[in-house]
């Protein structure tokens, strides 16, 4: 019997990983909300609109690990069913 820790299941994520990952949420949330607000639909010029995106399925280059560990450090919200939004 030794004294070591048991082994994790998974290594930490690296903190600059998950820095890119939630810069490219930032983007891909942005645009997402300007293909919106910029459809033939609706006419910017007359209802002054937002978008009512609030949540997004986040960018599949990162692993569901990273945007769980976001939404425990308080920086994402879970919108359920894959979709996250940022926490405002």
């Amino acid at each position: 019997m030794t004294d070591e820790p048991p082994a994790e299941s998974e290594s930490p994520l690296d903190p600059a990983e998950i820095k890119r990952a939630m810069k490219a949420f930032r983007k891909r949330l942005k645009l997402t909300r300007l293909n919106e607000e910029s459809k033939l639909g609706r006419n910017p010029l007359t209802s002054g609109k937002k978008s009512d995106v609030v949540a997004i399925m986040p960018p599949h280059q990162y692993p569901d690990a990273i945007w769980k560990e976001l939404v425990v450090r308080g920086r994402l919200k879970d919108a359920g069913n894959g979709f996250y939004g940022l926490v405002e």
